[in-house]
């Protein structure tokens, strides 16, 4: 692996470090190899640290007293925590959105819902999730609000370490579907109040869908 120039020595180690946590080159639940990683990216113990400490505020790693630090282990419940601060934040997104948001913007909401329909009666269900993401994406990037904007961003990378099901049943597709063309028609009409309501309980479909465990005592690691 290529070592790390010199310069922001941490931030670049935090962004290759979280690069391989998304990848799953390191595990959730597992040791961060500190001695390992200094060795690969040329650096010393102190900016690894710093790195460290950035990506536990972003909630990738948990810092273990005098032992170093590991993967934060996915649970069910870390994600309906997430997905309850992201709804949150998507309504209020969704209020500013009706306030700023840009004729063109809503075209392009448009055009997307419309490919997301596509793709799923075409059977493609890594486009559709895709064109789902970048629909909500559009939607924060309205509001016009960059504080909003970071902390949505920063919880979105968290959820995207989860493992969903691809699997759809017609009864939620159709909801969901319902629910995105609502959220078009409030956007349309600027109905601020509307557009939070369906926004905050939009998410809720994604816990439904998670592929994973929520056993307390499993993310405990040997001393």
């Amino acid at each position: 692996m290529e070592k790390i120039r010199q310069g922001s020595l941490y931030g670049e180690a935090a962004q290759r470090i979280r690069t391989m946590i998304k990848e799953g080159r390191l595990k959730p639940g597992t040791r961060v190899p500190e001695k390992q990683l200094c060795e690969q990216f040329g650096i010393s113990r102190t900016p690894l640290r710093e790195a460290l400490k950035v990506l536990a505020s972003e909630g990738f790693v948990e810092l273990l007293p005098n032992r170093g630090a590991r993967v934060v282990k996915l649970t069910r419940r870390m994600l309906k925590d997430t997905l309850d601060v992201m709804s949150a934040l998507e309504g209020l997104s969704g209020e500013l959105a009706c306030q700023h948001v840009s004729s063109e913007e809503i075209d392009t909401i448009r055009r997307l819902h419309e490919q997301m329909i596509a793709h799923y009666e075409s059977g493609d269900l890594t486009a559709y999730f895709e064109v789902n993401r970048r629909i909500h994406e559009t939607l924060v990037s309205a509001a016009r609000n960059e504080v909003l904007l970071e902390m949505y961003d920063n919880l979105n990378e968290r959820v995207r370490r989860f493992r969903f099901s691809e699997q759809m049943s017609p009864e939620l597709w159709k909801q969901v579907v319902g629910e995105h063309e609502q959220i078009i028609e409030a956007l349309e009409s600027r109905d601020s109040a509307r557009m939070g309501r369906i926004l905050r309980g939009h998410l809720k479909h994604k816990l439904d869908r998670v592929d994973v465990d929520d056993d307390p005592d499993a993310d405990e690691l040997a001393s």
